[in-house]
């Protein structure tokens, strides 16, 4: 253990970082950290209907291909944080691989998506959270009290520290695999009602060019598989960052995308009307409620709404190591401020207000008008795409340039072959999110425009001394260290 823990002092030393976090949290924790922002049943959970609505059963498919997909991406990120296992994720691996300016707009739109990202959970998680209270009515007043009650409650665990942060995302897991797994196979086995011939079948009558409508489905898969780049932004928390963070990355793809699968199935196989189902504001109680009454409906949904915590819980988490990685750096204005660590349970607690606050402000905004809901989480995903294909593009640039990844977890020669097609995927996804959609449009838009015009004038990080645009040089030296 010590050994572990000098070796991750001394890589993290020589990419120019004393690190002051606590190195508490094992390949384990840091799974159920990816795996409950992933959320596979918050995801099912929050777009099952549309799903429905659009494409039919069908639309299970998106599970596979965008997991497939952003595995790809995975594994190219897995190669960066295995050379730079530095908390922070997408702006630390941006710096050093295309330099202060790249990297300053791609955080920038990435914390906005994160940001937006959590209101959305917080937001899709009250009616369950209501149901599990026996509220026949949810109002506007209601629901705006329960998501401000999951923030905050996600905020208090958060101010616990490390320690509490992987336990509570461990309970999130388990609650995750119950609620996923558990009840799509004992909806496939005991309670199936439907063929699996439904999953080649949409819900518009005898259409002839069935291709639009499954290509509605496409947010099923997008919303999802996201998320797993957090177990890089607690990087210098976990133990033998280089190696356990690629693996726990790629095992939340796999978990999730698997726990997927089951869940979305089993709902659709157990449905007693499909048919009904798409017109139903709420298919997943009605399913529920079907195989094992409205008792076990609302004893299951504790084990939603546990998930739905421990997705808000690991998404304020990695907002918040963003957020002070960019300040640590000098990066933002208030940096001082923002990268302060609490002395008792060195964690960020300053910035873990910011990632508190601000979703606070947008669920009022969406109290007020409650139709920006869907806009703000189209553009939510539309710029978590953007910043991972940033991502993917300057690796693929560094590696034309002569990069070799270095760190004891890579491709080898697989790796420009895996750039290239996570490129292509990624801007296929994008080309779905963005492009039919003015208002994620407009979104993306504006945060970028806003944060070009400051990077511009204000020209943050002027004073920032550490190290950028430098993969191939590390990689050489840590060639040479090795030999």
């Amino acid at each position: 253990m010590a050994n572990k823990q000098q070796s991750d002092a001394e890589h993290l030393s020589a990419l120019g970082y004393e690190s002051k976090y606590q190195r508490s949290m094992s390949v384990w924790s840091t799974l159920a950290l990816g795996f409950t922002y992933l959320s596979p049943l918050v995801a099912i959970y929050a777009l099952f209907g549309l799903g429905l609505a659009t494409a039919g059963p069908s639309a299970i498919w998106w599970i596979v291909i965008v997991g497939a997909g952003q595995l790809l991406v995975a594994l190219v990120m897995g190669e960066v944080v295995s050379q730079f296992p530095i908390a922070g994720g997408i702006y630390p691996w941006m710096r050093r691989l295309a330099g202060k300016r790249r990297a300053w707009i791609t955080a920038w739109v990435y914390v906005w998506a994160m940001l937006v990202t959590i209101t959305s959970v917080a937001e899709f998680g009250a009616p369950f959270l209501a149901q599990v209270f026996g509220i026949a009515e949810v109002s506007p007043e209601i629901n705006l009290a329960l998501t401000l009650g999951l923030l905050v409650l996600a905020l208090l665990l958060n101010m616990g520290g490390t320690k509490l942060l992987g336990r509570i995302a461990r309970i999130g897991l388990a609650a995750e695999l119950i609620g996923v797994v558990g009840m799509g196979l004992f909806l496939l086995v005991f309670h199936r009602n439907n063929d699996f011939s439904v999953f080649f079948e949409v819900f518009q009558g005898s259409v002839v060019d069935w291709a639009p409508l499954f290509l509605g489905a496409a947010l099923v898969g997008l919303f999802m598989f996201y998320g797993f780049e957090a177990c890089g932004d607690v990087a210098e928390e976990v133990k033998d960052a280089a190696r356990q963070v690629p693996k726990a990355m790629y095992l939340t793809i796999f978990i999730g995308g698997i726990s997927a699968l089951f869940s979305f199935s089993g709902y659709v196989l157990a449905a007693p009307d499909l048919a009904a189902l798409v017109d139903d504001p709420a298919p997943i109680p009605t399913v529920l409620t079907a195989a094992i009454g409205e008792g076990g409906m609302r004893l299951f949904l504790v084990i939603a709404v546990m998930a739905f915590i421990s997705c808000v819980l690991s998404l304020q988490a990695a907002a918040s190591r963003l957020l002070h990685s960019f300040a640590r750096d000098e990066m933002l204005p208030a940096s001082g401020w923002l990268s302060k660590l609490s002395e008792r349970n060195k964690v960020p607690t300053n910035a873990l207000l910011v990632a508190s606050i601000i979703p606070m402000i947008l669920a009022v905004v969406i109290y007020f008008d409650p139709t920006t809901l869907v806009p703000i989480t189209d553009f939510a995903v539309a710029a978590i795409y953007i910043a991972f294909q940033a991502v993917v593009l300057s690796a693929l640039i560094m590696r034309l340039r002569g990069w070799k990844p270095a760190g004891p977890w890579n491709l080898g020669g697989w790796g420009i072959v895996v750039n290239i097609a996570a490129l292509i995927y990624g801007l296929w996804a994008l080309w779905q999110l963005i492009v039919p959609d003015v208002l994620a449009q407009w979104g993306v838009g504006i945060v970028l425009v806003v944060g070009l015009l400051y990077l511009f004038i204000a020209r943050p990080g002027r004073k920032s001394s550490a190290p950028f645009g430098d993969a191939i040089e590390v990689a050489n030296k840590m060639r040479a260290a090795q030999k």
